[in-house]
């Protein structure tokens, strides 16, 4: 016989049974992987697994919500049945081999009733009173990219304003002296409504009632090579409508260059409101990092090469493109290989394994991983005007331009004929072009001109600059 039951002073689950003790128990999510400490033997046994762990040498958290395969050798474990249980940092469920985790909100709020009662409260709530800033990244599913900028330099210029960060899950790490709200919570409505400030870089999504004195920094999230909005291939009205709505909500918007000013000023109709162009506080580590500490935290090697592989995410597929075969790429070119998928396909697929293989995609700051890198694989990506404040070479390997280009999305401009890096379109072509030593210089021109088009307020202090403007706009007090 084999049981279930929460231990909720260590935050474990524990299975228990009879027979032969088994060699191991693992939990099995799509982006974490726990391992039990097994302890009794001959007529019982006990499993215990525990329900935090710690990624990239941070605290231990809270494990990411999602379905998760309980493998128990032996256990008998279709029988298996655990009430949900809400802890401290998540609920969790059990079903036969299969544990479901979920944030930590009351069952009652995740009702389309709950949830309609929470909105109807925010909505009469006065609003705007907290000298605080409501940072939200990615919806919730990462703490990075220009927001995590801000918040590090605003907790320097102004300690004294609260800064509230939007969670999926406490699984999400916050900055020190923050404070983590999970969406759809109470505390989430609340601390949306009180903030005097809203920094977000993706739309705002759920309903937004804008109160008196509150306003909304739009940092948005990379320099657009792909079309973006009003400029989508295809007469949509409905996406129109939703585009002009949404950008209405914004009061400033970021661009990280006068070319990115230009296009998303049209693309969202952002009309008669200003726009900073100040570079994106997210590549000031490119310029002040230190890519020895982010190599650590991977646990890479000194003096190993290594490569990352950060393609876009794709309209027509939910998971990250498999044009790679990592572990087959580590040995070609005799390097460690970064993994990075896009945001959007975090919650999708399973982190990709193999030797000398690192999946990253659940790393907080990209900046950080394109500052330990050697070189960028990536097709469509922003990250290729980000990468490009560090001078070191991009690939870019483009199976499926002709179909990305001509009908997903289109293009800004032609980039077979302004890439600062070849473009290649299998992984045999991409190896060779990473292991040809003149391939740097055969683009050093185009590379120039590049940077200077797009990098030239990319300086290590744009955060500082961003957070000036903030503060002398008297969005939040001193």
């Amino acid at each position: 016989m084999t049981t279930a039951r929460i231990d909720e002073a260590a935050e474990a689950l524990i299975i228990s049974g009879t027979g032969a003790r088994p060699e191991e128990a693992t939990l099995t999510g799509p982006r974490a992987r726990v391992q039990a400490r097994i302890t009794g033997g001959g007529k019982t046994w006990k499993a215990t697994l525990p329900l935090r762990a710690s990624r990239w040498g941070g605290a231990e958290l809270p494990l990411p919500a999602g379905e998760y395969e309980l493998a128990v050798p032996g256990a008998g474990l279709e029988t298996l049945e655990l009430a949900p249980t809400l802890l401290a940092g998540l609920r969790i469920a059990v079903a036969g081999a299969v544990v479901s985790i979920a944030a930590p909100i009351d069952p009652v709020y995740e009702t389309t009733e709950g949830q309609s009662t929470l909105e109807e409260r925010y909505v009469a709530q006065t609003g705007g009173t907290e000298n605080a800033v409501f940072f939200e990244s990615f919806y919730g599913r990462t703490v990075g990219c220009n927001p995590r900028a801000i918040d590090r330099a605003l907790a320097v210029a102004a300690p004294g304003v609260a800064r509230y960060w939007s969670v999926v899950d406490l699984s999400v790490a916050v900055p020190e002296g923050a404070i983590a709200v999970v969406e759809g919570s109470p505390e989430w409505w609340r601390a949306r409504a009180a903030a005097r400030l809203l920094v977000v870089n993706d739309w705002l999504r759920h309903r937004f009632a804008r109160k008196a004195g509150q306003k909304v920094l739009q940092t948005w999230h990379g320099t657009p090579l792909k079309r973006l909005a009003l400029h989508r291939p295809g007469f949509d009205p409905r996406r129109m409508a939703a585009v002009v709505k949404e950008s209405r909500r914004w009061d400033v918007l970021l661009a990280q260059n006068t070319y990115s000013e230009r296009i998303l000023r049209k693309a969202y109709a952002f009309f008669g409101r200003p726009i900073w162009v100040e570079g994106y506080p997210r590549n000031d580590t490119l310029v002040t990092g230190d890519a020895a500490a982010v190599r650590a935290a991977l646990g890479i090697e000194e003096g190993e090469r290594v490569l990352l592989y950060a393609p876009t995410w794709r309209d027509d597929r939910t998971e990250m493109v498999d044009f790679v075969d990592p572990e087959e790429l580590a040995q070609q070119s005799d390097a460690v290989v970064l993994v990075r998928g896009h945001s959007r396909t975090l919650a999708a697929g399973r982190d990709r394994v193999g030797a000398r293989v690192i999946d990253v995609t659940g790393f907080p700051e990209t900046s950080q991983l394109l500052l330990a890198a050697d070189a960028l694989i990536t097709d469509y990506s922003s990250v290729m005007f980000d990468f490009s404040v560090t001078g070191k070479p991009m690939f870019f390997l483009v199976p499926d331009l002709d179909h990305y280009r001509g009908q997903l999305r289109g293009f800004y401009f032609d980039l077979e004929s302004h890439a600062p890096g070849p473009l290649v379109h299998t992984q045999d072509e991409l190896v060779e072009a990473l292991a040809d030593p003149e391939g740097a210089t055969a683009y050093a021109e185009r590379y120039e001109a590049w940077r200077a088009q797009f990098n030239r307020r990319d300086d290590g202090r744009s955060a500082e600059r961003v957070v000036a403007r903030i503060l002398d706009q008297g969005y939040v007090a001193r």
